[in-house]
C-alpha cells in the first residue's frame, strides 16, 4: 500500500476486470450488439419479428411499437442476455471450441421459437414463419452464441494461462 503512494501516475497499474464482470459485460454487448442487428434486419424485410416483441407480454400502450420502444426492446434483451452469458458460463465455459457457442445459440434459439413462443404474439408459430425469418433468426442466434461463448471461453483459458504461468514461475 505504502509502495502505491509513491509512485507516480504512470507507474500504476490498473486491476484488471473480473471474470464475473466480463461475462455480464460480454452478455450485455452481446445482447445489445445482435439484438440491435436483428432490428436492421428487420427494416430491411430479411426477417418479420421486430425486437419489440419483447414488451409485447408485459408492456402496455403503443409506445412500444415506436422508436422508444424498439431502444427499451434492444436494452431490455441486453440485460436478459446477461443472464443468459451466466448460463454459458456456469455451463459450457470450458469447450475451447466454437461449437459450443454454435450449441448454445441453436438452444436459444429452439427455446424462443419453440417453448417461449406462445408468450409472445408477435411471433407467429414457427412453422407458419417465412424461410427468410427462420433463416435469419437462427443465423442471428447462432451468431450472438459464438459470441458469447467464444468470448467467455477464450477469456476462460487465458484465466488458466495466466494462473498456469503465475504459478510455474513462483516455484
Amino acid at each position: 500500500m505504502e509502495e502505491e503512494k509513491g509512485k507516480l501516475e504512470q507507474e500504476k497499474h490498473e486491476e484488471p476486470m473480473t471474470f464475473i464482470g466480463m461475462v455480464a459485460i460480454t452478455g450485455l454487448f452481446g445482447g445489445i450488439l445482435w439484438s440491435a442487428l436483428a432490428q436492421l434486419a428487420c427494416y430491411f424485410n430479411f426477417t418479420d419479428i421486430r425486437v419489440n416483441v419483447i414488451l409485447e407480454p408485459w408492456a402496455l400502450g403503443d409506445w412500444k411499437k415506436g422508436w422508444i420502444g424498439t431502444v427499451f426492446s434492444i436494452l431490455t434483451i441486453g440485460v436478459i442476455s446477461i443472464g443468459a452469458s451466466f448460463i454459458y458460463y456456469w455451463t459450457m465455459r470450458k469447450i475451447k471450441s466454437m461449437w459450443g457457442g454454435i450449441g448454445f445459440g441453436l438452444l436459444l434459439f429452439l427455446l424462443v421459437f419453440y417453448v417461449l413462443n406462445p408468450i409472445f404474439p408477435g411471433i407467429k408459430p414457427f412453422w407458419e414463419l417465412s424461410r427468410n425469418t427462420i433463416i435469419t433468426s437462427a443465423c442471428f442466434y447462432l451468431l450472438y452464441g459464438v459470441f458469447i461463448g467464444y468470448s467467455i471461453s477464450f477469456e476462460e483459458s487465458e484465466k488458466k494461462y495466466r494462473e498456469k504461468n503465475i504459478n510455474g514461475t513462483a516455484s
